[in-house]
């Protein structure tokens, strides 16, 4: 099983009151990073996932999260994202949390194992209905009572409209999960296309980025920023560049910094783990 820690020598899971810990479950993998807010530093990933055409059970993770002794300590803070392909957005002003339910419902199938969460984004001012894993949702509920369990695209939303938001013109995320991405465009901070697409192989992600740029008039002028589970120089990146001349890679921004033991780390491929203490 794949596996990934880094550590500051500076952490102490003593000063546990001290720390803000971010969690990020689903079949794909467990993650997890402690923020020191004395010195608003991270301090710690850790990262485990599935072998190879595997799926990580909520039984498993229960496992690795009960064998731990970080996550059992008392935090200053705790945030729990469930990242999943099926979200849709909903403005404030029409929003009623009685009828999430219905809201999911006008653009997607609920499926028998998930329920229904939602999350308040600011910007823009709506809320993202989303489906999370049973099983998964009630091993946060059990494990950690009370904690707000977010969709991976709340931290998305919130980071890219920082980024947006000094950018002249157009802001283009690619964010890469397994089987499915979210596509996202803003302008001035202001949001023009947000979707999800599952995708089978590059060819895929291409087709669909290709396409929505070409409908909405997008030059290969334009800056196409990537996160999540792709690199530098892989398929997807060199396929990329045949089309767009300027391609970067989001490094997550707040009111944090990062311990040297990330150095060698790509911090692009845990942008919402990192970016989710942005949020309220």
């Amino acid at each position: 099983m794949p596996f990934l820690e880094l550590i500051d020598e500076s952490f102490d899971i003593n000063s546990s009151g001290n720390y803000e810990l971010s969690l990020e479950m689903s079949c794909y993998g467990f993650s997890y990073c402690i923020l020191d807010t004395i010195r608003n530093k991270y301090i710690l990933l850790r990262r485990t996932e599935p072998d190879d055409n595997k799926q990580l059970t909520s039984e498993k993770t229960g496992e690795i999260i009960s064998s731990d002794t970080f996550p059992a300590g008392k935090f200053k803070k705790l945030n729990i994202i469930l990242p999943s392909a099926r979200s849709t957005l909903v403005p404030a002003p029409l929003f009623d949390p009685e009828k999430k339910e219905e809201y999911f419902a006008l653009n997607l199938i609920r499926e028998d194992n998930e329920i229904i969460l939602y999350n308040k984004i600011p910007e823009p001012d709506a809320y993202v209905v989303f489906s999370a894993t049973k099983s998964f949702s009630e091993l946060a509920a059990m494990l950690f009572p009370g904690v707000i369990l977010y969709h991976h695209t709340t931290p998305l939303l919130h980071q890219v409209s920082h980024f947006s938001r000094n950018e002249s013109g157009l802001y283009m995320q690619v964010h890469i999960e397994k089987e499915y991405f979210n596509l996202l465009i803003l302008e001035h901070g202001t949001l023009k296309f947000f979707n999800t697409f599952n995708y089978r192989s590059i060819t895929d992600i291409l087709y669909y980025v290709f396409n929505v740029c070409k409908n909405m008039g997008i030059n290969r002028e334009e800056t196409i920023n990537f996160s999540g589970l792709t690199q530098k120089y892989d398929e997807l990146y060199t396929k990329t560049s045949r089309y767009f001349r300027n391609i970067k890679f989001t490094v997550p921004e707040g009111n944090f910094s990062f311990s040297y033991v990330f150095n060698e780390t790509e911090l692009h491929r845990n942008l919402n783990l990192f970016s989710v203490t942005n949020c309220e």
